[in-house]
């Protein structure tokens, strides 16, 4: 295996930490107090700073750092974005402020992969130069599905028309006033292969029949100016050429979407887990009980010392990831991909939680370790639930004895 980055790549995380650390962390309370602030997710707005810093970052050429050829994005691979989207994870801001975000990534991702020349010139275009946002429908409610087989709604051709019918929820971004389409997942054909049956759809947001039910809390966080929203699709009619590449392609796109996505996430989730360490350090110094510092009561040493390991042993193998998915694709990384899905989230989960420990009453009050702590647990379960992904490691182990 080869971390070794490349020199481009060197220069991007300098002038990413650069940008970071002079101009978006001083910045996330400036965000905080231009929030609308408002339960209601038709009133939410966008903090003005936002744009701001966007426009600053396009400037210097720290924009759409996630796809790796140089016509779209900035010609650095997985291992390359690996420490870039670590960066990143440091702030809640920073991910959006370089065109960098989920779920838009995602989306860009199968795009470029996939979309036809209509779809990238209406969609792609104006997503990659900061001036919409997106959202992904493929979960529901009725239906458990950490098995996708399962899904319900329905993308049923008619003519030269595509119907959608369903209920969806979790569709991240859909309360953003940007946000100006949707990915849509849904069963075509019934009696072809399980894995054969759906297709993916592009829907304008202000399509009749597409009728936004919620924005579902997370802990109790509606997470604006984003959202997570529950969208009913009642007999949405789109063109047919709306179908990314064909009906029928739904698994084979979200899989191929997956795989990047999920080294962005466990990345991000270790830049936050070496903030949360950051904290938690500073206060172990700093804060006095007993006639001693806290780092030197109990055992907190070795709680700094085991989040020190499982955040390095985290990023190693989130590199091997990386560094797989670029030479053997997304197949030859299955396991490992499983594997960081697993530990990146629990790491940050764990971290977090002893930061807590450490500012006693404070820390279940810090509003950044109560958004850390919701963001790790929901990542246990974003991209499939723990079980799942331990089940496809544990299933290709125990393959090489058979």
């Amino acid at each position: 295996m080869d971390f070794e980055h490349s020199e481009r790549a060197r220069i991007v995380m300098e002038q990413v930490e650069q940008f970071i650390s002079e101009r978006v962390l001083p910045n996330e309370e400036t965000y905080q107090d231009q929030l609308a602030h408002t339960d209601d997710w038709r009133e939410w707005r966008i903090p003005p700073i936002v744009e701001e810093l966007k426009a600053q970052a396009k400037g210097l050429g720290l924009w759409n750092l996630f796809l790796p050829d140089e016509e779209h994005g900035a010609g650095l691979d997985n291992r390359d974005y690996a420490p870039v989207a670590e960066l990143t994870g440091r702030s809640f801001l920073a991910p959006e402020v370089f065109n960098c975000a989920a779920p838009d990534t995602g989306n860009a991702e199968v795009l470029v992969q996939y979309g036809s020349d209509l779809q990238k010139e209406q969609w792609l275009v104006p997503l990659l130069d900061g001036e919409i946002r997106s959202g992904f429908s493929m979960t529901e409610p009725a239906v458990a599905s950490s098995d996708a087989t399962n899904m319900k709604a329905t993308a049923e051709l008619d003519g030269n028309e595509v119907v959608l019918n369903g209920q969806k929820w979790w569709t991240s971004g859909a309360g953003d006033p940007r946000c100006r389409f949707l990915i849509f997942m849904g069963v075509t054909d019934p009696d072809a292969d399980r894995h054969r049956r759906h297709s993916m759809v592009l829907v304008p947001i202000d399509s009749p029949g597409l009728k936004i039910l919620r924005m579902i809390p997370v802990f109790g966080h509606l997470g604006e100016p984003h959202g997570h929203a529950e969208i009913l699709f009642e007999n949405v009619r789109l063109p047919a050429d709306s179908i990314i590449a064909g009906p029928g392609r739904g698994f084979e796109i979200a899989q191929g979407r997956l795989g990047p996505g999920r080294i962005h996430h466990c990345m991000r989730a270790i830049g936050a887990a070496e903030r949360a360490l950051e904290r938690l350090c500073e206060r172990a110094m700093d804060r006095v009980a007993f006639g001693k510092p806290l780092v030197n009561l109990g055992g907190n040493r070795d709680v700094i010392a085991d989040c020190r390991m499982e955040i390095d042993q985290a990023r190693l193998l989130t590199w091997r990831a990386a560094w797989e998915l670029d030479t053997s694709g997304t197949m030859g990384a299955l396991v490992s991909i499983s594997a960081i899905k697993v530990v990146a989230p629990n790491v940050l989960q764990r971290v977090v939680d002893a930061a807590i420990q450490i500012h006693g009453g404070e820390g279940v009050a810090d509003p950044e370790f109560s958004r850390l702590m919701g963001t790790a647990r929901a990542l246990r379960l974003a991209d499939g639930p723990d079980e799942v992904h331990r089940a496809m490691v544990a299933r290709l182990e125990v393959g090489k004895y058979r």
